[in-house]
């Protein structure tokens, strides 16, 4: 029998799709990793953003990232199903590995994440101290 492994798998999605298309898509990546065998931990929807170069011929691309358990064997199961989809521009399944998990922790205790509460509490300390200097 396998043992469950954590993998994360970052998507790009056409980002010219309506927001309705864009969910489907998504539900579709979700239901086949849990039709598959795998459970899903996490989903994090970035959003829409500018591609570094075309994908595709598309320009803009819509970011999500989705970590979950699964076998071994599903990961080739879940790849033979969302290669051929349409909508998706990209798509990278990894294994996190335990210095993987070590690096995010340590890379997560320095850094302060964008639109974090701590994040805006800086940004209007600055724009206070700039009306204040005024």
């Amino acid at each position: 029998m396998e043992t469950n492994k954590l993998y994360e798998c970052t998507l790009i999605i056409d980002g010219g799709l309506q927001d309705e298309a864009i969910a489907a898509a998504m539900a579709l990546v979700q239901r086949v990793i849990t039709e598959k065998g795998g459970s899903i931990s996490s989903v994090l929807e970035i959003g829409r953003r500018k591609t570094a170069y075309p994908i595709k011929k598309k320009t803009i691309g819509y970011y999500a990232h989705i970590e979950f358990t699964a076998a071994t064997s599903v990961i080739a199961e879940v790849e033979k199903v969302i290669r051929y989809e349409e909508d998706l521009l990209r798509y990278l399944i990894i294994h996190l590995t335990s210095a993987l998990l070590e690096m995010r922790k340590r890379v997560e205790k320095y850094s302060v994440v964008i639109g974090s509460p701590e994040d805006s509490a800086l940004a209007e300390a600055a724009a206070a101290s700039d009306t204040v200097a005024k």
